[in-house]
């Protein structure tokens, strides 16, 4: 989220039992990472045989009402060789005040909050298991993630993630990307990642990123700004098939 002249915390823990932080039984820690990772890059492959649509709506507040807002619908596919192709099917003139949206924020929207960690992904990071945790009707697998090393122009995700402890694949998503850009001087430009919270729904059989939300004080060098953001991802339907509906 960009402004010329951000803190932040969005609740993690909503929805979680109690952790339990015993040590790992007839697994380790190594293995686990190693088999959910197999997972993940399974399903980022799959994910490249659908089409689906992606409902972005970020809202500036004033206390609590709504001062502006951003709201964009893209239907997603892709094409033979995997790229990812976007078509905008509804987007309305910004109104969003105190902050705006960057390239960094599209990134995220596209990278990072509905984060699948392949086997590629996963030597960037230091996972940490944390234990096992109650998500919803679900029992996971908690991890705490974040970047081994930051290179330069490169992006990371940092937080937790919450693997499925059945189906080997993440189901929730808690953190932000980053580095973030902060300057000290008045008037520079400053770019600072908002905390997010993303869960997946089950759909034909895998777990897809469905919902993120945002809800935060963004502090920034001359002013806060109250942002509320939702992403949803709606309508999967692999190639030649019709969509399939969510898991209830």
């Amino acid at each position: 989220m960009a402004s010329f002249p951000a803190a932040a915390q969005t609740d993690c823990a909503e929805g979680a039992g109690a952790l339990d932080s015993g040590p790992l039984k007839d697994i380790t820690a190594d293995a686990l990472i190693q088999k959910f990772a197999a997972a993940e890059t399974k399903l980022k492959q799959l994910r490249t045989q659908y089409t689906y649509t992606q409902d972005v709506l970020v809202q500036s507040m004033n206390e609590k009402a709504v001062d502006g807002q951003f709201h964009e619908v893209t239907t997603v596919s892709y094409d033979d060789k995997g790229k990812r192709l976007e078509k905008v099917t509804f987007a309305e003139q910004s109104t969003l005040r105190g902050v705006q949206l960057s390239a960094e924020d599209m990134d995220d929207i596209r990278t990072f909050m509905p984060l699948i960690l392949t086997t590629e992904d996963v030597p960037q990071y230091t996972l940490t298991y944390t234990g096992q945790q109650h998500v919803d009707d679900l029992d996971t697998y908690v991890f705490h993630v974040e970047p081994k090393k930051a290179e330069k122009n490169k992006r990371y995700f940092q937080g937790r993630i919450w693997v499925d402890n059945r189906d080997f694949q993440i189901v929730k998503v808690c953190g932000k990307s980053m580095p973030d850009i902060i300057h000290v001087k008045k008037g520079q430009r400053q770019d600072i990642r908002p905390t997010f919270v993303t869960y997946r729904q089950y759909v034909d059989g895998n777990w897809f990123p469905a919902y993120t939300r945002v809800d935060q004080e963004l502090h920034f060098l001359t002013q806060t700004a109250h942002i509320r953001e939702t992403i949803r991802w709606t309508g999967y339907k692999r190639a030649g098939t019709p969509a399939v509906p969510p898991k209830s």
